[in-house]
């Protein structure tokens, strides 16, 4: 069987998109594992299977997929899942040769309920999902968890623990929860190697307090909060995240990276003072020298 797969994030974002699909790795390897030929999807070949993954609903669908196209991923739908043979293959990396770290879950799921996020209707209550071990690669040490909020899992505080000293760097790319962080669990995080920064998310006013604790108590055990990387949700109100802002600017040396809202399923497209805000102000480091307010009296913007 010849089998096609299609990048949609790859193909629309034209070599800007940079991280593997995590499917179609999975999707790749069992295929093989059957002996079939698995090769990039295109237009004008002819294939028995295409196969094809959207991670964004606001990424565009190609129109010359065949009809029978197996679709899935978030952008396409919510419940969209690979069976159980499928989801329980090691990923086939070979398909994404300039891809040198290993990627997966500990966890799956979320216990909160906020209003931006699609994990719970997707994925459901937070539980296990693999252990460490199951998603290292033998050729290199470097290690990306996607995990949504790994330390409201005991499980994952865990396999967190049991990679220290592993000799393994690992990365959480996305926000850790603030307010799960205790100085057992600070102990952990201190200690282990990462790739980059240690990832929080401050997505509203109440998560202010408990950041300024967490990379307090990191600060006590050696991590400095230059190494500290908050992503931090705009919505509407830029009030709210300026706030926000002026609050988490005065750690010395602290990341912040803005990211305005979008749902796309649900009518929500960022305003462009929510553009200007993130990419700009944010991006560009502005934040760090003067507030919002004088940012837009400066480039003398009406919104």
């Amino acid at each position: 069987m010849r089998v096609g797969l299609h990048d949609a994030e790859a193909e629309h974002f034209r070599g800007k998109k940079k991280f593997p699909n995590y499917a179609l790795m999975k999707i790749s390897a069992w295929h093989k594992a059957q002996g079939d030929t698995v090769e990039w999807w295109q237009p004008l070949d002819l294939f028995d299977r295409v196969y094809s993954s959207k991670v964004f609903d606001f990424t565009p669908e190609n129109p010359y997929l065949p009809p029978d196209t197996v679709k899935g991923g978030t952008g396409y739908g919510l419940f969209t899942e690979l069976p159980p043979k499928v989801d329980a293959m090691f990923p086939d990396y070979s398909i994404y040769p300039e891809c040198d770290y290993a990627i997966g879950y500990l966890t799956l799921g979320c216990p909160n309920r906020c209003r931006w996020c699609i994990v719970p209707k997707k994925e459901g209550a937070i539980r296990p999902y693999r252990a460490w071990q199951d998603l290292v690669r033998p050729d290199t040490n470097k290690l990306v968890l996607m995990d949504n909020n790994i330390l409201a899992c005991e499980y994952g505080i865990e396999q967190l623990a049991g990679m220290i000293d592993s000799g393994y760097k690992i990365d959480l790319n996305q926000g850790m929860d603030a307010r799960l962080v205790t100085p057992e669990v600070a102990d952990i995080l201190a200690r282990l190697k990462w790739r980059r920064h240690i990832r929080f998310s401050c997505d509203q006013e109440s998560q202010i307090e408990p950041i300024l604790r967490a990379c307090e108590l990191l600060k006590e055990r050696g991590a400095k909060p230059y190494r500290v990387f908050i992503y931090l949700l705009v919505t509407s109100d830029l009030d709210n995240a300026s706030r926000r802002v002026e609050a988490l600017k005065g750690l010395r040396g602290i990341n912040l990276y803005a990211q305005a809202e979008r749902n796309e399923s649900l009518g929500i497209r960022p305003n462009r003072a929510q553009l200007e805000f993130a990419q700009r102000y944010v991006y560009s480091g502005c934040f760090r020298r003067e507030t919002w307010v004088e940012y837009i009296y400066r480039k003398g913007l009406v919104f």
